[in-house]
């Protein structure tokens, strides 16, 4: 190691803890240096290039931590020791191979997350730093950055019962892009459950396989954002163009075309050229394709022209699995009472109990505590009490069931008795005061009904419950109970 940088290092690390008082408003210094002292001890300057500092530390959870909780004050050392401009790295080290000597590292860019070296796809005698999402005229490509993020991989991918089948499919896909009968791959299933992460797979895969590919991922908003910016800029040509020269084209929560006419008329000519000419196409939804609304009959047929697979909430033993992956690979290991209660938590998102766990490990480091089931217990207990209540369409359409004392099944039909037809009126009324949700999208999920069905109930309510004192009433108590 560099004795200059290691020098440099610990002037930082001095000016760090001669400040951190003045950093903090509570606790005593004297346990702010011991959590100080008992974090950056792990730490250490790997490299100083370019104004480039790398640090080395020992999983995803140091990088994280540092970053929330002391980047201002490092900024502030590597600023009088080293001057302006100095950008900051980490290399973090991951779980080794059995028989590897070596620590396998992955360089971690501060306040970023890695991603695949950038494409380069331009041709000699044009400027590289075209970044907007269009082709110029007379240029076949752009550089294009993937968008993956390399956690998302098959190494880093537990499979079970619920996504075995998807899984299998996935890896066929990476081997071949565009050229098996999985084209397009359409997975839908609930939130958290793993969709992303396996489109995402099949990305790195593809680039890790075939470096020449262009792999592109993207969100359907950011689809739809980009066509609207192209159609305002009249440059819708050049978007589809744009798209025509992807390898391989991943699109999260396709769902959200629903209702989107011209967007849905530019995706499924990129669609059709895409699949004609052998690049692969992967789309993931909430939904199977033959229950998304108010989507060209078109589209969807296309949809169904490869493999629709579903992903379901992994069961118990799955969940275990994931949850001892993630934490291994931030180097936590915890006891089996502490990990089958996990398990038993995340019964549909696992997402959510990470983060549950990382904030117990931040509060064990920083109070010198045990991590401990109870612990565990109490904090989930907290974060449960703290969670702000999300009002959304199915929180609603509960509320309004309880309140009336009608089941959700009676809500969604098609029956028009006063009542079931008030308290469907009243849910659509405060489906589209109280969420962003559109007219199609609140139809949608109230049972399949038509978007000037929940105009029309809307403009009811606002209107009878002007002069009905009954259906008064009813608004102001469900909007009490909604929002409380």
């Amino acid at each position: 190691m560099d004795e200059n940088l290691m020098m440099i290092w610990q002037k930082c690390l001095q000016f760090m803890r001669d400040n951190l008082n003045a950093a903090e408003d509570n606790s005593d210094l004297k346990k702010l240096e011991k959590s100080f002292d008992m974090l950056f001890d792990k730490v250490q300057p790997l490299s100083l290039v370019a104004n480039n500092l790398t640090l080395i530390v020992p999983s995803d959870f140091y990088k994280e931590y540092i970053e929330d909780n002391y980047l201002s004050l490092l900024s502030a050392a590597l600023k009088k020791n080293l001057g302006k401009g100095v950008k900051l790295w980490y290399s973090v080290m991951e779980n080794r191979p059995t028989g590897q000597e070596k620590p396998v590292t992955m360089n971690m860019k501060g306040k970023s997350v890695p991603t695949p070296k950038m494409q380069e796809t331009m041709p000699q005698g044009f400027s590289a730093n075209i970044v907007n999402p269009f082709v110029v005229p007379g240029i076949r490509k752009v550089n294009i950055d993937s968008n993956l993020k390399s956690d998302y991989s098959f190494d880093n991918y537990i499979e079970g019962e619920s996504n075995k089948f998807a899984a299998t499919v996935a890896r066929s896909i990476a081997k071949r892009p565009g050229a098996t009968a999985f084209n397009p791959l359409f997975l839908h299933g609930g939130y958290g459950v793993g969709k992303t992460h396996l489109g995402q797979a099949v990305g790195l895969e593809v680039k890790n396989q075939f470096p020449d590919k262009v792999v592109l991922y993207l969100s359907s908003e950011k689809f739809i954002q980009q066509f609207i910016s192209a159609a305002k800029a009249h440059k819708q040509t050049e978007f589809a163009n744009f798209y025509q020269m992807v390898d391989v084209l991943i699109i999260d929560d396709i769902q959200f075309l629903s209702g989107k006419s011209a967007t849905q008329d530019s995706f499924f000519h990129i669609f059709d050229h895409l699949h004609q000419n052998g690049k692969q196409i992967i789309l993931t939804s909430d939904k199977a394709p033959a229950d998304i609304m108010d989507i060209q009959e078109r589209i969807v047929s296309r949809f169904k022209w490869g493999l629709s697979a579903e992903i379901k909430s992994p069961d118990l033993s799955t969940r275990r699995q994931i949850i001892v992956d993630k934490l291994s690979r931030d180097g936590i290991v915890l006891p089996g009472d502490m990990l089958d209660f996990l398990a038993a938590e995340a019964k549909t998102n696992v997402r959510e109990l990470i983060g549950v766990i990382n904030s117990v490990i931040a509060y064990s480091t920083v109070y010198r505590t045990d991590l401990s089931l109870e612990l565990l217990k109490d904090t989930i207990n907290k974060i449960a009490a703290n969670q702000k209540k999300v009002i959304n369409i199915p929180y609603i359409q509960e509320v309004v069931c309880d309140y009336f004392g009608i089941k959700k099944e009676q809500l969604l039909s098609k029956t028009r008795k006063r009542e079931i037809a008030l308290p469907r009126q009243l849910a659509m009324y405060f489906s589209k005061e109280l969420t962003n949700a559109t007219f199609t999208k609140i139809g949608e999920e109230m049972g399949g009904k038509d978007h000037s069905t929940v105009m029309y109930a809307c403009d009811t309510i606002k209107d009878v419950s002007k002069i009905d004192k009954e259906v008064k009433k009813y608004v102001k108590d469900l909007a009490e109970r909604i929002k409380k």
